[in-house]
């Protein structure tokens, strides 16, 4: 028997938050807050609140192959591609492609903004 789960937030991250659960629990009610959802009475297992995030959810869809994690760690520590590429074993083509993918999975504009957005998710560290 699925666990029973009652969601609160906004439309969108209720949305966000039951795409994430992909099917493993029952939504047995939705509300905009906390004491709606306890008002409300409803026979649930938990109640889950969806967390604000800092930037839209939609920018971060995939995930970052381990390749590209690496090459983002590389990022992070200021070397050029050239370097990367060297210390990786590949093309510095190679290297530039991958940054690309970075940044579009990420949603960043350039490699400075795709590390940033990789450390506030907690990708990589600094």
């Amino acid at each position: 028997m699925a666990l029973r789960a009652i969601l609160v937030g906004t439309p969108s991250e209720r949305a966000r938050l039951k795409a994430e659960m992909n099917g493993s629990l029952r939504v047995v009610g939705e509300f905009a807050s906390l004491p709606e959802a306890r008002a409300a009475s409803l026979d649930a297992d938990a109640i889950l609140i969806a967390k604000k995030t800092a930037e839209p959810r939609a920018d971060f869809e995939e995930t970052l192959t381990p390749r590209e994690v690496e090459v983002l760690d590389l990022l992070a520590q200021g070397l050029p591609n050239k370097a990367i590429a060297a210390r990786l074993g590949i093309s510095d083509q190679t290297v530039k492609f991958h940054v690309s993918s970075i940044s579009g999975k990420l949603g960043a504009s350039n490699r400075t903004d795709a590390v940033r957005r990789a450390v506030r998710r907690g990708l990589i560290t600094l």
